[in-house]
């Protein structure tokens, strides 16, 4: 105990704040992935779908979706949070916090996580396409058939880079007040100069990480056996 004294004198005495801040992370990165997986998903399919030589392409649709999927990749999550202050006062209530947060994390990772997905679909052997529409399989029946159950292992690989993405993204919104880890590492850790509490934060975040990313491989290695 006075090892952990003299190596961690001030994490050692905020066990509540690090359990608190670990919960407010967890919750903020489950819900961003719920919403925003969901909405990606669809983003991703109609991508695919859209296309060119895809099964329902349409220039004019898939050039609007691309380029708005590059535009939101392409702002930084800090500037992110500043444009939609607005909107994120209408949901929430309020532009700071754990649940305000949620609003901009979602925004900035649908568009990610659909890129993802229409790389991970995109990968479908053409031929097995080409087969189901030879046999007058719909649309609808190819794209949860077909495309989702062909590309389940890639999927599950591209939702555990995204996961390890909103995770990164939840620890930089907790910097300007968005709570969790990242939150406890900046205001107490940086700013109080308790560099201890800064190393456990990012110790907690990286151990959550590596969760994510071995529950995501033992499901890859399920579906492809």
């Amino acid at each position: 105990m006075n090892f952990l004294e003299t190596l961690l004198p001030n994490a050692i005495e905020i066990p509540d704040e690090f359990l608190q801040a670990t919960l407010e992370t967890l919750y903020m990165s489950i819900i961003t992935a719920v919403l925003a997986f969901a909405l990606g998903l669809g983003l991703g399919i109609w991508l695919i779908l859209t296309q060119p030589n895809g099964l329902k392409e349409n220039a004019a649709v898939y050039g609007i979706l691309d380029k708005l999927v590059n535009v939101f990749r392409s702002i930084p999550f800090v500037i992110m949070i500043a444009l939609l202050v607005n909107l994120t006062r209408a949901i929430a209530g309020t532009s700071i916090g754990t649940t305000a947060a949620i609003v901009p994390l979602v925004v900035a990772t649908i568009p990610f996580y659909a890129r993802q997905i229409q790389n991970a679909l995109v990968e479908v052997n053409p031929g097995v396409i080409e087969a189901a529409q030879a046999m007058g399989t719909s649309t609808w029946d190819i794209v949860t058939r077909v495309y989702l159950k062909e590309a389940l292992p890639g999927i599950i690989r591209v939702s555990a880079l995204s996961i390890i993405n909103v995770i990164g993204l939840t620890a930089m919104a907790g910097t300007i007040g968005g709570g969790g880890l990242g939150n406890l590492a900046i205001t107490r850790g940086y700013n109080r100069f308790q560099t201890d509490v800064t190393i456990i934060s990012t110790i907690i975040i990286l151990i959550i990480v590596f969760i994510s990313q071995a529950i995501a491989d033992r499901l890859v290695k399920k579906v492809e056996h």
